[in-house]
Formats: C-alpha cells, structure tokens, sequence
C-alpha cells in the first residue's frame, strides 16, 4: 500500500515546470533520473491537495491532474485512491466540492472528466465521495475527505486554502460506525490531516507559527496543522476522544496535509508515531516548491500473509535532502491488531 499527497500540480509546474505527481508515479514504476529504483505497490492512497491554488482550483489545474495520472503504464488509474484536501475545495459561492468530484471523482461518477471508471477498480468503493471505505483482504480503509468548502470560517475564501482540517458530524458517524463494525480487520483510517498530537508539527500554533500554512485569521488558523473541525464545531477532540476510549481500534491513520522533512520533529513528534494504539503516519508531500520546507516522499507499507507485522519505508523522489530513493533512517515497524490475509 503506496500513501502519498500535497502533489500541487499547479505550483511545482508554476514555479520549475517539475510536474510532480507525473514524476512521482513515473518513479514508482521505472525509477527516477538520479538512481532511486522503482517500486512495487497494489494500491496507492493518494491523501489530497492535488491543486496548488490558493483560489479555488479551474478546469485547467483539472486536466492537468488526469494528464498526469495518465502516465501509469503498469497499473491503472483506478489503482490510486482519493482523498480530497483544502486546496482542492470550491470557492463559497461555487457548487460544492465541484472540482475534485469532476476531476478526481473517488466514485468514478464523472468518468469522461476523470477517466476513473468505478468498474474497474481492483477493490470497490462503498459510500460517498467524501466518506467511502473499501477492502483489501481483511484490510478495511476508511476514507474521509476534507471538508473546507462554503465558505469561513470552516470553508475556504475567495482566496486562501484556510488549512484547517474539517469533516462534517455525518462523516464522524460513519467512521465510528465503521471503526467499531470492522475490530475482527485491519482498520486503516485516512483523512488529509493528522488527528492533534500525533506526528510533526500536529499542535496548536504551529502550522502557522513555525511557517507551514499560512496564516488566515478567519480560517481558525490555531487548528492549521490537524483536523479541527467537526460538524462545524472547533476542537471538539471528538477522533482522539474515540480513540482514547478504543485503544488499538484503527491500526493506521494516514494524513499529511503538513510537508516538511523526513528528519523533522517540530513539537516533539516525527512523521511516524504511535497514540492510543495507532501508528499515524504523515505521508507529506509530492511537491517540491509548494511550501517553504518541501523535500518529496511518500511512504509505502508492507503488509504480509499471515503475519501481524507492518513494515513503512520513506522514498525520497528527488536528492536535494539525501540520495534518491529509501531514506533507511526514516523505517520503521508497527504491529497490526490480527494478522493480514488476502
């Protein structure tokens, strides 16, 4: 299972004409230009923020995105899994979520625009295009999309992402749902940001303070770096408050939302950590200009027959930081609450 996001397709070509989640995909299947050796994965989670607008994002960035995504040769579109991010919301007057729903589209409802036909997905999506869930084995992923669209202080502006994470009460209700209904699997939970205090930079202040998000004062910018809000209601702490309750009940949780290094621990905490019996895992960021502290990776799990282990490496997709390719420093291990069978 290959997690990646923050491609911002439109600001990496803007700024280098470095066509990010183009390269990226090309890397995994072929290797990259300074030596990184490609890679195998069956299922890529594509964690969000796709564009790189600070508006809302157009047709154009749109088509850009397909464009890219068609460079997979070996695998098929409907490989990757997506999750929407803030910089992929609409604007407060626009249709909602319009622009990832035409050109991303999860559910593969507007196959012409996205070219993702529902029909051939190797695991079927079951939900909704900002709350889905599929299975891969006894591995269940549930998929939250970011929900920052209509406007603030919880949506987006006319201009500004305003990071903070938001999902609605229903897509909250679902997941515990669905959390409690799966504890005989491997549950594996997504969402563009992390849960507050659970990997770098994940606290109060620090997104803005430290330089990762900018700062909009009327996109509660105190909760830039995680999931704030929830049914329109700041802070409720309601995930971690679940979690708490139900240690070990989700193994996994993938975000990313934050892009930094793969050494960083900004507010005491690594890319990688375990809270409440989950291994959380910021999977931050395919884009290389987008932000002020970029360096390009993803992680790729390793999940094997008959056993509880989980194996997460870093690759690294360009050299700037270290050698193109597996970061060693940055694998770790993590157990699974039973054992993975396909």
């Amino acid at each position: 299972m290959w997690a990646a996001g923050d491609a911002h397709v439109g600001t990496d070509l803007r700024v280098s004409n470095r066509a990010s989640l183009a390269d990226t995909l090309r890397q995994s299947e072929r290797g990259g230009e300074d030596g990184g050796p490609p890679f195998l994965w069956d299922v890529m989670l594509d964690i969000g923020d796709l564009s790189g607008s600070q508006a809302p994002p157009d047709d154009e960035e749109g088509q850009e995105v397909v464009r890219q995504y068609s460079v997979l040769e070996d695998h098929r579109r409907e490989s990757v899994y997506n999750i929407v991010g803030n910089h992929d919301a609409s604007g407060p007057e626009e249709e909602k979520q319009w622009w990832f729903k035409k050109w991303v589209d999860p559910l593969g409802e507007n196959t012409t625009h996205s070219g993702v036909d529902a029909s051939k997905r190797p695991y079927q999506v079951e939900g909704t295009w900002d709350a889905y869930k599929f299975e891969v084995g006894n591995i269940v992923v549930l998929a939250m999309g970011d929900r920052n669209d209509g406007g603030p202080p919880v949506g987006r502006g006319d201009r500004g992402g305003f990071p903070a994470g938001a999902v609605t009460l229903e897509t909250f209700e679902w997941w515990c749902d669905q959390v409690l209904a799966n504890q005989d699997k491997i549950v594996v939970s997504a969402h563009h940001h992390m849960l507050k205090g659970t990997t770098v930079a994940s606290l109060d202040w620090v997104g803005v303070d430290e330089g990762y998000h900018g700062r909009f004062e009327e996109g509660a910018p105190i909760g830039a770096s995680y999931l704030y809000w929830v049914g329109g209601e700041p802070d409720t702490g309601k995930f971690e408050s679940f979690l708490a309750e139900h240690p070990g009940a989700v193994d996994v949780w993938f975000g990313g939302h934050t892009h930094t290094n793969p050494e960083d621990t900004t507010g005491g905490m690594s890319h990688v950590e375990e809270r409440w019996g989950t291994t959380f895992i910021n999977c931050a960021a395919m884009s290389r200009h987008h932000g002020r502290k970029n360096v390009p990776m993803s992680r790729i799990l390793t999940f094997t027959e008959g056993s509880r282990d989980l194996n997460i490496r870093c690759y690294l997709h360009t050299s700037e930081f270290a050698p193109q390719g597996w970061y060693g420093r940055a694998e770790r291990n993590a157990s699974l609450k039973v054992e993975f069978a396909q």
